[in-house]
């Protein structure tokens, strides 16, 4: 179920002519309609909110989604499955990462989810006051979602806002920039649903991160196993690939095993999770300078150096 199969983005990636950054336009638009009944990205999606809303069910729930019911028809839980799932493992590991990062880091109040559009974090996660959410996913998906999210009564935390960032904009950065990002301010990244369908567009969102987010900021999440294109079975192959991978993005990133967190979770074998190795849980932090880091302080360098240049005037 984590792996997304079906659709292609078609990335285009155009360098800038610029001296100022090596940032390029990105455009993750998806080739065909994803409101379908037949299109495997939004089965994927379905089948995602389908794992929160049966969890939320079970007798003793990881996590509870309390909107997410209104996404899915009225017998979704017909023949619930009471086994736990790795996505929901994923998914718990990366509710309480968020909420304990932010909770515990002074200033930092940008959150950037990549999502299948039906996600739900925006309305049941207990933001800090004034977090900004910025959700990048395919606009036919979200606006679907929204509208009964609303119906159903969910709301963005008070004195919180959410922004529609879609997958389809050209330049996701300058649309990020628009809506009020900033990368001269801390900000955390989640990617778990976002449709990759090879390893190039997984690393053009690595590059959009690491152009955006501030030394020291964190990236986590879920990706599938077959991007490394190594053995499910061989997890030291897969670490050294997704090692590489991040760092030569200016990420120090760490594999986080589900049985890992299923023992501190304290989830006993009656409801061991299932299908484990199929997907990565992991957490990054950012090594590099933001774009708007490097802008700042080369434009503050320029000032000094003419102040410089003017003060020597003065006294010739």
């Amino acid at each position: 179920m984590e792996v997304l199969l079906g659709l292609r983005p078609s990335i285009l990636c155009c360098p800038l002519s610029t001296c100022q950054s090596k940032r390029r336009y990105f455009n993750l638009r998806p080739r065909a309609s994803l409101n379908e009944g037949n299109d495997s990205f939004y089965q994927a999606a379905i089948e995602r909110a389908s794992l929160r809303l049966r969890e939320s069910h079970s007798p003793d729930p990881l996590l509870v989604d309390p909107y997410v019911g209104c996404l899915l028809p009225s017998n979704s839980l017909k023949d619930m499955n009471q086994q736990l799932h790795p996505y929901c493992l994923a998914t718990k590991f990366i509710d309480d990462k968020l909420l304990e990062t932010i909770q515990s880091s002074d200033g930092l109040k940008q959150v950037v989810l990549l999502t299948d559009g039906l996600d739900t974090r925006s309305y049941r996660l207990n933001w800090p006051t004034s977090t900004l959410i910025f959700d990048i996913c395919p606009t036919q998906v979200f606006r679907g979602a929204v509208q009964k999210l609303q119906d159903a009564g969910a709301k963005i935390p008070r004195g919180c806002m959410s922004f529609h960032i879609p997958s389809e904009s050209f330049d996701i950065e300058n649309v990020l920039r628009s809506k009020g990002f900033s990368g001269t301010r801390p900000s955390i990244w989640v990617f778990q649903g976002f449709p990759v369908v090879n390893l190039a567009s997984f690393k053009d969102i690595l590059s959009i991160v690491s152009n955006l987010a501030m030394k020291g900021c964190l990236f986590l999440g879920e990706i599938p196993v077959w991007l490394a294109e190594t053995e499910v079975a061989d997890l030291s192959a897969t670490k050294t690939w997704l090692d590489n991978l991040f760092m030569s993005y200016g990420f120090r990133v760490k594999a986080i095993e589900y049985d890992e967190v299923a023992r501190n979770l304290s989830k006993d074998s009656a409801r061991r999770a299932s299908g484990v190795g199929t997907s990565i849980i992991f957490v990054a932090e950012h090594l590099r300078f933001s774009d708007d880091q490097m802008e700042t302080w080369r434009s503050e360098f320029q000032r000094i150096e003419e102040e410089g240049d003017e003060e020597g005037f003065e006294e010739l």
